[in-house]
């Protein structure tokens, strides 16, 4: 595994530029990744009402959440690895433009082939953004306080969920969901701004090269890292983008009611954000396969007690903790198997999240369409539980996490101790 690289430049966070400035630089990032989680998952609760507009079933229209998906799993390492010389900031700009057309196009849309041609340039964005913004850190602050800044940043994906989704949803009952794209699409633009005012220019001091992305998939702790994000994940979004149908035909929640159930499932995610972040890096495989185990339960329990209203709240904000630890669980997998390729690490735990994220509206969808909501908890339920069984495993054999600049060789054995719970 090799990383090309040419001199280090020096920090933009250097001494002309006041603390304000620098930490405005990292609000920006962190409120475009905001954009891009809340506009990815803003069909979830707008699902019912988008599928009205075009006659289509609740399935078809998850098709909304598969395509951004797909496109970001190839976009991740492909833009990557193409503007690898280009300046950051220049991209950074150029994706938030992409998502303020995408959300335009969706506001506007004279049919649903066009709400998908949008979809196609939110997941161009989510691979290009996502990539690059999510260790950016570093280049924007001064050594002390990137971890502070780096939690800043990743902050914007429970957020996508707690404030995004709801005030979405919120939105598209009052006004229509046309509105609440373009509400995104202003709100888009509103952050290009300010990315372009106070993020310095980030001239790229390290290139990914493809073989370093083939050498991370040779080690058995990468796999490990792919297998359970894709258990978890496949059985969370195969669920959640179809959250909506069963509050409606299960729950018998009214329309505006689910803005408020979506915001306590949000308000949920961010103590699980939290909680799972101070988790993982003591015991990497206790913290994943908990919030596995308690998705796999509530999602389980959904048919039977979630049809009164206390049960499914009850269980939504079980759901909502366990489901935000899994991002940053997912992540420090991925790190923790190649200490040494951060960027590398990156591209792939965003193109293996992604790409499931597709799979599993995709086959929720298909599930949905030939049976009910309630099938599409039972069957999910089980598929998240697995990841339990993968932890057991990585424990098993005793493998453990390389140290940083352990030769590549050397990576992913078995050894007499285990590192982590």
């Amino acid at each position: 595994m090799s990383t090309a690289t040419t001199p280090s430049v020096q920090s933009p966070a250097s001494p002309d530029r006041t603390p304000f400035i620098s930490w405005l630089a990292v609000i920006s990032v962190m409120l475009g990744i905001f954009a891009i989680v809340t506009t990815e998952i803003l069909p979830i609760g707008l699902l019912t009402s988008i599928g009205s507009s075009f006659t289509i079933s609740d399935g078809m229209a998850g098709l909304m959440m598969t395509m951004p998906g797909f496109l970001a799993a190839v976009s991740a390492p492909v833009l990557t690895v193409a503007t690898g010389r280009i300046d950051r900031r220049v991209m950074l700009g150029a994706f938030t433009l992409l998502l303020a057309l995408a959300n335009f196009l969706a506001a506007v849309a004279s049919s649903y082939w066009l709400v998908l041609v949008s979809r196609v340039l939110v997941g161009i964005t989510i691979g290009g953004f996502w990539s690059i913004g999510a260790g950016l850190a570093r280049q924007l602050v001064p050594a002390n306080s990137v971890g502070r800044a780096t939690s800043v940043i990743f902050s914007s994906v429970p957020l996508g969920s707690v404030i995004g989704v709801p005030l979405g949803t919120f939105i598209g009952d009052l006004a229509g969901w046309r509105t609440a794209f373009l509400v995104m699409g202003g709100f888009t633009l509103a952050v290009l701004v300010l990315l372009l005012a106070v993020v310095p220019p980030l001239p790229s001091d390290r290139a990914t090269r493809i073989d370093v992305l083939g050498g991370m998939l040779r080690s058995v702790n990468t796999r490990f890292a792919v297998a359970m994000t894709f258990l978890v994940v496949l059985a969370h979004f195969g669920m959640y983008t179809y959250v909506t149908p069963f509050l409606e035909q299960v729950t018998h929640v009214g329309s505006g009611r689910i803005t408020i159930y979506l915001l306590i499932y949000g308000a949920a995610g961010i103590v699980g954000n939290f909680v799972g972040g101070s988790m993982v890096g003591r015991c990497p495989r206790s913290a994943f396969a908990t919030a596995a185990a308690l998705i796999g339960a509530a999602t389980l329990l959904l048919p039977v007690l979630g049809r009164s209203d206390a049960g499914a709240v009850v269980l939504l904000a079980v759901w909502g903790v366990a489901y935000g630890a899994v991002p940053v669980c997912s992540q420090t997998w991925f790190s923790k198997a190649a200490p040494d390729s951060p960027e590398a690490s990156s591209v792939l735990f965003t193109a293996s999240f992604q790409a499931t994220i597709s799979i599993g509206a995709l086959a929720g969808g298909a599930v949905l369409d030939r049976s009910s909501p309630s099938t599409v908890m039972v069957l999910g339920g089980p598929v998240a539980m697995l990841v339990v069984l993968a932890a057991w495993a990585h424990r098993a054999k005793g493998y453990t996490w390389p140290k940083l600049s352990q030769p590549l060789r050397d990576r992913g054995r078995p050894s007499a101790r285990s590192a982590g719970a």
